[in-house]
């Protein structure tokens, strides 16, 4: 049976304890709530993220609770999405100890399964020197293959490295035709567009730039 007079008897003797107990069960049971709230992203949000290159803020921003389901759904369910996300937060010590081969590794196991944003930061980083080796050729690579699933990012550094002088000539007609159907409400991104197809219009045959004007996909 609850002893009233003792508990009474105890808020009257230590006030100052009772206040601060009452005020760290108040914080924990806000702390419990806030852990509840985050769910999981979904594969479509988590692409979305991916692309707005906002997927590691928001691991931030959710306190890094979502951790162990990052985990288990790169390394166990193998989803590609999940696999670049931590790929990347393994890279640059995101809410875990940072393991950049590792990190690299989970990047090249979401690109192998054809995730366009793993595809296009592989080659941006191979083109880059970034954590691996700078190896252009390879780099183009991997941005041919992103480009052909349509990421745009992907298509202008192709054809930056086109410009400079890498890659085959073969694929100067894709390219061009990619960026020349390509819609961006991005002010600096459009001028960046016009400019790399400018440049590039400049190492092909008129013919074949006549031809690479089509519309998209005929």
């Amino acid at each position: 049976m609850f002893d009233f007079y003792n508990c009474n008897l105890m808020t009257m003797r230590f006030p100052k304890i009772i206040a601060a107990l009452l005020t760290l069960a108040s914080v924990h049971s806000v702390q419990s709530e806030e852990l509840q709230a985050v769910q999981l992203y979904s594969q479509d949000m988590l692409i979305e993220l991916i692309n707005r290159n906002e997927h590691l803020s928001r691991v931030v921003t959710d306190k890094c609770q979502l951790v162990q389901d990052i985990k288990a759904n790169a390394e166990t369910l193998k989803v590609p999405a999940y696999q670049f996300l931590w790929g990347d937060m393994l890279a640059w010590g995101v809410c875990v100890k940072a393991d950049p081969e590792r990190g690299v590794d989970f990047m090249h196991r979401a690109a192998e399964q054809g995730l366009p944003a793993g595809l296009e930061q592989l080659g941006r980083y191979y083109a880059q020197g970034k954590l691996v080796q700078q190896d252009k050729e390879r780099a183009v690579v991997f941005l041919r293959e992103a480009s052909v699933l349509g990421n745009q990012a992907a298509q202008i550094r192709l054809v930056e490295l086109f410009i400079d002088g890498y890659g085959s000539p073969y694929d100067y007609e894709d390219a061009y035709h990619w960026l020349y159907n390509a819609i961006t409400a991005d002010k600096k991104r459009h001028a960046k567009i016009a400019h790399c197809l400018t440049e590039l219009e400049k190492l092909m045959h008129p013919k074949a730039v006549r031809k690479a004007k089509r519309p998209l996909n005929s």
